[in-house]
């Protein structure tokens, strides 16, 4: 819950706050956000190769909690943030010190890493609980992912209580290396042709996996270039000789891959929510009667758009389609993240929809020129943010349960660290564009990104050929710094 506060807010912070340009404030929302999506991969990595699943979750919420606690101290001291500046012009307040801006990015980046122990091993730890052998408890495993994204506001402290009861996995060593031996082994043989008879391949008893709490996974003939890994040939060494089960462990986390590219494109949509849609939502009329909204509590209606629509779906949905395709799940994870994705076009058709009105609204009340509020309410982008949660219902819920299900049991958490992976990818997918304008043509994108979210098109057309009309050799250097430092800073 603190995440999704900080992150739906953060872009008005570093703005109004700190004074952050428009470019530079969305970069670092982006950029953070990926990092807390992509950590996940690390806290993976930690739970299945050495600390287990419980104590990196453990461990990486007392790192949260110090970002937290961080994070409050650098938005509440007055020697961790600029003074108060009512002024209207924005460039001349006081801007956020390097020291300033160290401490409260040192406090993101530090929930950043707290929530990679968090996000992969919780819900994988949960979800072990439930017996596959067992039928009843195979029964309520299927419903644990659709009612995990509802549940998410129980606290630390009740997962804590229920220690002496959990089924912990012991770490199996690195998945990483384990994966790395298989296509090592691989390439050393790709000479040898594989045997028709698989049970020429090297395969270790299955005695040996039961010691282990494993599952011994039979050969298939996917990816077949793979399995020359086991084939019986020179000294049995882990990076010349791997078993038929280790080959096909990573078999499945490559098959996965494919899956985890579809979902960035979504992801680079969702974070549109803390930037673009807040950036919108500030050019809006907020008032109701004496309160103003704040233009990020308009995320809420994703959250409880997804609660809502997880319910339905879990009570009523998978229940009728069951009937008509005898499917525990109603329908397959892929058709429900394929539902999905068609969600992620609808959205994205109707919020430039709802763009377009809103500048034909500016324009027609003469905003264009003089700039100003956009007399039209904030709620005409209620619209995108409740689709985008039912969006998040199907797809974000599906994907979450696809990873965890197809991933081997010894590499649960990495596997579940794909579904953040697409998020941290999305994120970055969105800063890039802006990153890769500002560094070769500093005004393009910025420029860009602003007349999507500002009331002024034509003012920034000249503004933006009046740039274009004088060039950086064609100024003294100072005089061109202080032109980059004022087009930064101009906001929205």
């Amino acid at each position: 819950m603190a995440y999704y506060g900080i992150s739906s807010n953060l872009v008005v912070y570093l703005t109004k706050k700190l004074r952050q340009g428009t470019v530079e404030s969305s970069n670092n929302v982006t950029n953070w956000v990926g990092t807390i999506w992509l950590t996940p991969i690390l806290g993976a990595y930690v739970a299945d190769a050495h600390l287990g699943r419980y104590w990196t979750f453990v461990t990486a919420s007392i790192i949260y909690l110090t970002g937290m606690s961080l994070l409050t101290l650098s938005v509440s001291l007055p020697a961790l943030r600029p003074p108060i500046c009512k002024n209207a012009a924005v460039e001349t307040c006081k801007e956020a010190s390097t020291l300033q801006l160290a401490v409260f990015l040192g406090a993101l980046y530090t929930l950043a890493v707290g929530t990679g122990g968090t996000k992969p091993n919780i819900s994988t730890i949960g979800a072990e609980q439930f017996d596959d052998f067992h039928p009843e408890e195979k029964a309520y495993k299927l419903s644990f992912f659709n009612w995990w994204m509802f549940r998410l506001v129980i606290s630390v402290a009740i997962f804590l209580a229920g220690t002496p009861f959990y089924r912990h996995r012991q770490p199996a060593g690195s998945p990483f290396a384990r994966m790395a031996k298989v296509i090592v082994a691989a390439l050393r043989k790709w000479k040898v042709p594989v045997p028709n008879d698989p049970k020429e391949l090297h395969e270790l008893d299955s005695a040996e996996y039961a010691r282990a709490g494993k599952f011994r996974i039979d050969y298939t003939t996917t990816l077949r270039f793979l399995n020359k890994a086991a084939v019986k040939i020179g000294p049995a060494d882990p990076w010349m000789l791997c078993s038929v089960t280790q080959v096909e462990e990573t078999k499945q986390m490559l098959r996965m891959i494919p899956i985890l590219i579809a979902t960035f494109v979504p992801s680079t949509m969702i974070a549109q929510i803390n930037t673009l849609f807040v950036k919108q939502g500030t050019t809006l009329d907020r008032q109701i009667g004496s309160f103003e909204v704040p233009p990020a509590s308009l995320a809420g209606f994703v959250t409880l758009s997804m609660l809502v629509c997880v319910v339905l779906y879990d009570r009523f949905f998978v229940r009728i389609a069951r009937r008509w395709t005898k499917n525990p799940r109603g329908i397959t994870l892929l058709q429900r993240m394929g539902i999905g994705l068609v969600f992620h076009i609808i959205i994205m058709i109707i919020a430039s929809l709802i763009e377009r009105y809103r500048l034909s609204v500016a324009r027609q009340h003469g905003l264009v020129e003089k700039g100003g509020q956009v007399p039209s309410t904030i709620f005409i982008l209620l619209p995108q943010f409740v689709l985008m949660g039912t969006a998040d219902a199907f797809l974000e819920v599906a994907k979450l349960e696809f990873f965890f299900d197809q991933a081997p049991e010894s590499m649960k958490s990495l596997g579940t660290s794909y579904s953040t992976t697409s998020f941290g990818v999305g994120n970055f997918i969105s800063s890039f564009p802006s990153f890769y304008s500002f560094s070769y043509h500093q005004e393009a994108w910025f420029y860009v990104y602003k007349a999507e979210v500002s009331d002024s098109m034509e003012v920034l057309a000249e503004e933006l050929k009046g740039m274009r009309l004088r060039e950086p050799n064609q100024v003294s250097t100072h005089e061109w710094n202080v032109q980059k430092k004022s087009l930064h800073r101009n906001q929205s």
